[in-house]
């Protein structure tokens, strides 16, 4: 412990309480009702989709100095500050002792692994993944004089700022690098379609759909065999129903809009897979490799039904126009050039996403080398 430190309980430097869950009637979802006073509830989600509620003397308030810790499931140690309105029970606001800890100071300490780790280890080890106030009042806390907190702070916030500046520039770089293989892509198939004749998914493959079988998690049997979902694998079984080169596609889920991970993507060897992904067979693996990357190159939103869950069924997915060459051969030559672009792009990526990577680990770091009073 560095000279002039204490070591407190968490309970001694700060107090909590836990949010309210007012009844439905109290909630409003027209916010141009201007006669009524607003007090928002802010969740871990967009502030787009934000949750409007009469004033009550039962709801727990905070302001935007309050800080705000995410008690139950994903959400558990997750810190909000900055909302002012009532909060709902799945936050906790911290009432810490100004005498004692500076607010700055305090919020970062909530950030860092000295008090996330053993918060985590207590949640994990709860029937609902989640912490009370008692859970946490004897989490033992690292604490300097107020001048030496206050000059933490300064150090952090200046060095916290760089780190966010660096960050939003690599994932700017990082988006452009996902971006090169798509707009290079989009211009070699704009460019063939002017002479290439347009062909359907299943003019030029074998739909093997029927043949899908779904196991659910508590009947399979672990083994060495990939079992695939609509986003890639999900599993490893001890049997398997494919075996050879095929085209899966994402039949349904949030991906086929947001394309966070591939939607098509060609498996190989022998595999198990479910009732979420197209499963195609093809003639020529340049012809695979060809549909592969027009599907990944274009958006499927006019081929997409449903607004909570997201499907491409077969029928959409026959109708799909796909410019391609009758030559297998130019196919090829096609997939080559497309190839050397995208094993670019996907250099930059994990070069850039290294990089994210290392920002993350300063942050952490630097936290730690405050708390345990080395910074």
């Amino acid at each position: 412990m560095k000279a002039g430190w204490q070591t407190k309980k968490l309970g001694d430097i700060c107090d909590f309480e836990g949010g309210s869950q007012p009844p439905k009637s109290e909630f409003i979802y027209d916010e141009r009702i201007g006669y009524v006073r607003f007090l928002q509830i802010r969740d871990f989600g967009s502030d787009k989709n934000i949750t409007y509620i009469r004033e009550s003397k039962k709801n727990r308030l905070c302001c935007e100095e309050d800080i705000l810790i995410g008690r139950y499931g994903a959400s558990v140690g997750k810190i909000l500050g900055n909302k002012a309105g009532a909060y709902n029970v799945a936050l906790m606001k911290t009432m810490p002792n100004l005498s004692i800890v500076d607010r700055r100071w305090f919020h970062k300490f909530l950030l860092s692994e000295e008090f996330q780790t053993p918060l985590l280890n207590i949640a994990d080890r709860s029937a609902q993944a989640g912490f009370s106030k008692d859970d946490i009042y004897d989490f033992p806390v690292p604490v300097p004089p107020l001048s030496e907190q206050r000059r933490i702070v300064a150090i952090l916030d200046e060095a916290f700022e760089g780190i966010a500046t660096a960050k939003a520039n690599t994932e700017k770089n990082l988006q452009n690098a996902r971006e090169l293989f798509e707009s290079h892509a989009k211009r070699v198939f704009s460019q063939g379609a002017g002479h290439w004749p347009t062909k359907t998914i299943d003019e030029i493959s074998t739909n093997f759909d029927s043949k899908r079988v779904p196991i659910t998690k508590c009947d399979r049997k672990a083994g060495e065999f990939p079992y695939y979902g609509a986003s890639g694998i999900v599993d490893y079984v001890a049997d398997y129903i494919f075996d050879g080169d095929t085209l899966l596609i994402s039949e349904d889920g949030a991906n086929l809009l947001a394309r966070s991970t591939p939607i098509a993507f060609s498996v190989s060897g022998r595999y198990w897979v479910n009732n979420h992904a197209h499963i195609l067979k093809f003639d020529h693996m340049a012809t695979q490799r060809f549909v592969e990357l027009f599907l990944e190159s274009i958006p499927l939103d006019e081929y997409i039904t449903g607004a909570a869950q997201p499907k491409l069924n077969q029928k959409a997915l026959n109708s799909i126009p796909i410019p391609i060459p009758v030559s297998v051969d130019e196919q090829a030559q096609v997939v080559g050039r497309l190839e050397i672009v995208a094993d670019q792009s996907e250099l930059l990526q994990a070069a850039y996403e290294r990089k994210l990577a290392a920002l993350d680990e300063l942050k952490r770091s630097l936290l730690h080398q405050a708390f345990s009073g080395a910074l």
